[in-house]
């Protein structure tokens, strides 16, 4: 008896489930996908190229909001959850409505959806948006270029636009931002990689990209997104944690899922937390998982001429997922701000238009400073309307890229960066090098 599917997602997790889980088993019938978290995702349908022998009409994707619709009207026998950060109470906010229309509702065991590699892995998770991956990529990666080692990144997915042209990514140099017509979040994490001269493939089918990675690496570096687990199987597996947001490492899934499985613990931005703090999170590790090796890192804010800051008024454009689903009220951005004698942080709300005063009604908790959302030629357009209608002397882009690179702005701006720094002992390049070399 063929059961009928509906998976929940986010253009992802919820692709990557159904390759490896649903697409070839007849078993299964997915009739559709739900989309949520990331805006003008919905509407969309998962191609026919993609799908497989048993899809040859693709499937539909439709929003979230319409789960309870779909379960009654197409009889669902089965809702499969693929998305990542969300507080374990909304997880199950969502399996009661889908058990409340008859349908059973499961969430895929980590492991089983890890494809393996023959190269080493070496995964870089957290337990929540914003905890600070993207830099401890960089310097994982730089650890093992020391190492005299070839490495490749292997990115979470961010297919937003054309998935046909998005199944296998590869970018090494600008023109390839460009050729895939990549979006500001996008362009956030595979940038700064690429200036330092490090291949990064992304997209839908990572069996195909993982067969094309492992070509050209020594070691593969998976950068995760959100708070998810691994889509290959790690032979290294780093997890960051935020002391900001103490005590999340056991609320949000699948961010304790990684807890549990790390074996490096990294306890980030200990130089702006509490002592009080990060005991929190050093206590929830060594009880949920007490084998996991801990670290801790300071995240410091760069500027290159923080002089220019001080008595201004300022703009404090921050990066946008950690605003928003991250659910952080501030970043970088506001620290350098503080940090370096900002006269005022200036409030952008009343000057948001199109979809940034959108994305503030959907995330009411986002204070008086701006999420640089770019998820679309549109929200491009209005990031650079709302920044140019407000009244500053300065904007501060505290993103992992320099937007005056995309966005057309009437102000001065200058970049806030942050980086990875060790803090005591023991030290990433000890702990990463000694592991590394009992797998080679």
């Amino acid at each position: 008896m063929v059961e009928k599917v509906i998976i929940m997602g986010a253009a992802g997790r919820d692709f990557h489930n159904f390759n490896v889980y649903f697409k070839d088993n007849p078993r299964y019938k997915v009739i559709a996908f739900t989309a949520a978290q990331i805006p003008d995702i919905e509407q969309r349908r998962y191609p026919t190229e993609l799908s497989g022998s048993l899809y040859p009409q693709g499937v539909p994707i439709y929003p979230e909001s319409h789960l309870a619709g779909l379960i009654h009207e197409h009889r669902i026998d089965l809702v499969a959850f693929s998305y990542s950060d969300v507080p374990h109470i909304e997880l199950m906010h969502k399996a009661s409505i889908a058990m409340a229309e008859g349908a059973d509702f499961i969430i895929i065991g980590a492991s089983y959806t890890m494809l393996a590699a023959e190269k080493p892995v070496v995964a870089v998770c957290a337990v929540r948006t914003g905890c600070g991956k993207s830099q401890t990529t960089r310097k994982v990666c730089s650890i093992l270029r020391n190492l005299d080692k070839q490495v490749v990144v292997v990115r979470h997915p961010m297919p937003y636009g054309d998935l046909r042209s998005q199944e296998v990514q590869r970018f090494s140099t600008y023109d390839d931002f460009e050729k895939n017509l990549c979006t500001i979040e996008e362009r956030e994490e595979y940038e700064p990689l690429v200036d330092e001269g490090i291949v990064v493939y992304a997209g839908v089918d990572y069996g195909k990209i993982l067969e094309q990675a492992q070509q050209e690496a020594d070691v593969i570096v998976w950068d995760g997104g959100n708070n998810d687990t691994p889509f290959y199987h790690p032979d290294i597996h780093i997890v960051l944690f935020d002391p900001h947001r103490a005590g999340h490492e056991l609320l949000y899934y699948p961010g304790e899922t990684n807890m549990r499985m790390a074996h490096i613990a990294i306890i980030n931005k200990v130089d702006t937390a509490t002592d009080e703090q990060i005991e929190q999170v050093r206590k929830n590790i060594t009880t949920y998982n007490p084998g996991a090796e801990i670290i801790q890192a300071q995240s410091p804010v760069l500027v290159s001429n923080p002089e220019v800051i001080r008595g201004k008024r300022v703009l404090v454009v921050e990066d946008g997922p950690t605003l928003t689903h991250g659910g952080m009220a501030y970043g970088a951005g506001v620290i350098a701000a503080r940090t370096f004698g900002a006269r005022e942080t200036v409030d952008p709300r009343s000057a948001a238009v199109g979809t940034i005063k959108a994305t503030y009604d959907k995330y009411p908790h986002i204070g008086p400073l701006l999420p640089a959302m770019g998820y679309s030629k549109e929200q491009i357009s209005d990031l650079a309307n709302t920044i140019n209608a407000v009244d500053c002397d300065l904007v501060l882009f505290a993103t992992p890229i320099q937007l005056t690179r995309i966005l057309d702005i009437n102000k001065p701006a200058i970049r806030v960066r942050y980086e990875y720094r060790d803090h005591g002992s023991p030290i990433l390049k000890d702990v990463l090098t000694q592991r590394l070399l009992s797998l080679i």
